[in-house]
């Protein structure tokens, strides 16, 4: 059975994450039942990260095994096809070996999370941005973001929920940029990178750091909060529409 390694595009607001569930919508189960309609049966595919309710994604990827040997470009147009009217887009496809896996063949994962600092109602963008009140100091975010590289325990960082074996990761990008806005309004993307992350770990990052950003927090508190390893040591959560699995890494990419 060939199998096949999907980039998946999609927009999280209608469903509640990734991963199939029962009696709610899931990205994972639309795909799957596109597939169905490519080859009747059963289908299951595995993607390189679970995103939650709300969260959008730009790369995800995934792997599924087919019958037919499809052409990568066939296949992708058959699926966009059927997953539509689906907020949801194979934009890349590659057959892959057997032995190729979409989360443990993968070396890296990046986030994207935008946050927008306007008064007014977002039109265009509502569901897609964290929208804050205040203005914040990007620089402050930076040198806060700046204490939680390299290889720590997030226990902080870490859901309540997270079923993750061990708190302690490397974090290799905190990266704060500001981003010029037709409308003048501040807005700012925090592209994060590492091998692996804890359950709402990226968020919890966001969260803390625009407490930093707005004044109420000092970088010196991120890494007290750190070293506390401590759930209730940790800023906010932001809110998940802010939030975008960006790009998933392998040694070699499949879609190159």
């Amino acid at each position: 059975m060939p199998r096949y390694a999907l980039k998946i595009e999609y927009d999280g607001a209608p469903f509640s994450g990734w991963q199939r569930q029962s009696h709610v919508p899931s990205v994972q189960q639309a795909v799957e039942e596109a597939l169905s309609r490519l080859e009747p049966g059963d289908h299951r595919i595995a993607a390189a990260g679970r995103t939650d309710a709300g969260v959008h994604g730009l790369g995800q990827v995934a792997h599924c095994d087919l019958r037919k040997d499809w052409t990568p470009f066939r296949l992708s147009e058959a699926l966009n096809y059927h997953l539509k009217p689906a907020p949801v887009a194979i934009v890349a496809c590659a057959q892959v070996p057997d032995d190729w896996h979409a989360r443990f063949s993968a070396i890296e994962r990046r986030y994207l999370f935008r946050l927008v600092c306007r008064r007014a109602p977002l039109v265009h963008e509502a569901g897609k941005v964290w929208q804050v009140s205040q203005e914040l100091d990007g620089a402050a975010m930076q040198a806060a973001a700046d204490r939680l590289l390299g290889q720590h325990d997030f226990t902080t960082f870490r859901s309540s929920i997270c079923q993750a074996q061990s708190p302690v990761k490397t974090l290799d990008a905190l990266r704060v940029e500001q981003v010029p806005r037709h409308d003048g309004a501040l807005a700012f993307h925090f592209h994060v990178r590492a091998r692996s992350f804890l359950h709402n770990q990226v968020r919890s990052f966001i969260g803390t750091l625009e407490r930093v950003g707005a004044g109420a927090w000092t970088p010196d508190d991120v890494t007290a909060a750190l070293e506390a390893k401590d759930r209730a040591a940790c800023g906010p959560v932001s809110p998940p529409h802010g939030l975008y699995l960006a790009a998933v890494g392998y040694p070699d990419d499949p879609f190159a």
